[in-house]
């Protein structure tokens, strides 16, 4: 009789922690949560009896195992509705900086974009549709200066007005663009305001018997290849000699020859980006890698001349 009790105990006690089991699972399945390390008593990430992610999420390092976040460091936040992100969402560096804000229509980007460096600067901002930016786009230098500022159609394809700044902030280039390829009148300027080049191109192709180049301002100094540094990159380095070294969609027709702005690449790694005259780099970088493809070395040009080297973390 005793024994028959204690059995009878037992299966009790049982069947109370199957019960309080199956009441816990189901309450995790219905809401998977973390304490806010900001706040310290928010819960979030909800997640429904349908396994779907709903209403405000933050993602912590501890989501991201084998990446460079802390634990408790944020990666993103921003707000689902069944599984898809929508609304504004906000990513962050390692360092804790943003790195950036999108907007987000049915699990894809729509909207206002802004990207960041790892020290906080601005690098582009624009809007994203489709997987492409449509509208007006704005790159930027690391000083802060406007780099780029181009016009895309609906198609993400450059359209209308594209415009290119020095570091110092002054117009490179200026023309208008078809359907991602020059078209019309573009323009190329001098530090000072004074035009240095026109060309007339046609569907992406330089009418040669266009172009007209003008003299430099006389403030311009002139440099010899004494005043180069010991390090400075041999000029062969700045010649584009290789079919295989073009912009990336287009062909070459004719003798190959760049003149003004191209950025050209070697073995699908960024090779040379700037103005180009006979197919020699005249303003902007010239990009070196080791044997392992590696960035090693970002050389900085001006007036065909070289005047340092950018930092390489920042590409």
């Amino acid at each position: 009789m005793i024994l028959s009790s204690s059995i009878k105990f037992y299966q009790n006690k049982l069947r109370f922690l199957i019960a309080v089991s199956f009441f816990f699972s189901s309450f995790l399945l219905a809401q998977s949560f973390e304490i806010n390390p900001i706040s310290g008593k928010d819960t979030i990430n909800y997640i429904d009896i349908n396994g779907k992610k709903q209403r405000k999420w933050i993602i912590f390092g501890k989501l991201k195992p084998k990446s460079c976040y802390k634990m408790e460091s944020k990666v993103e936040e921003g707000n689902y509705s069944d599984n898809k992100k929508i609304g504004k969402w906000t990513e962050y560096h390692c360092n804790g900086n943003l790195k950036s804000r999108i907007e987000y229509e049915n699990g894809r980007p729509d909207g206002y974009c802004i990207m960041y460096s790892e020290s906080g600067k601005i690098l582009e901002e624009g809007t994203w549709k489709n997987n492409r930016w449509i509208g007006k786009y704005k790159q930027y230098y690391e000083n802060g200066i406007v780099q780029h500022e181009f016009q895309f159609n609906q198609n993400g394809k450059r359209e209308g007005e594209q415009v290119y700044h020095y570091e110092t902030g002054e117009v490179m280039i200026k023309g208008n663009w078809l359907a991602g390829k020059e078209n019309g009148v573009v323009t190329e300027y001098n530090l000072d305001g004074t035009v240095k080049k026109t060309t007339n191109f046609n569907n992406g192709e330089a009418d040669l018997a266009s172009i007209r180049e003008f003299n430099q301002p006389n403030n311009i100094s002139k440099k010899t290849l004494s005043d180069e540094p010991a390090n400075a990159p041999k000029k062969s380095d700045l010649i584009v000699k290789k079919v295989e070294e073009v912009d990336p969609g287009k062909t070459s027709k004719g003798p190959f020859i760049l003149e003004g702005y191209h950025t050209t690449y070697y073995n699908k790694m960024l090779s040379k980006q700037g103005i180009f005259k006979q197919n020699v780099l005249i303003d902007g970088k010239a990009f070196f890698y080791d044997e392992n493809g590696l960035l090693t070395r970002i050389a900085v040009y001006k007036d065909g001349f070289y005047v340092g080297d950018a930092p390489i973390e920042d590409h």
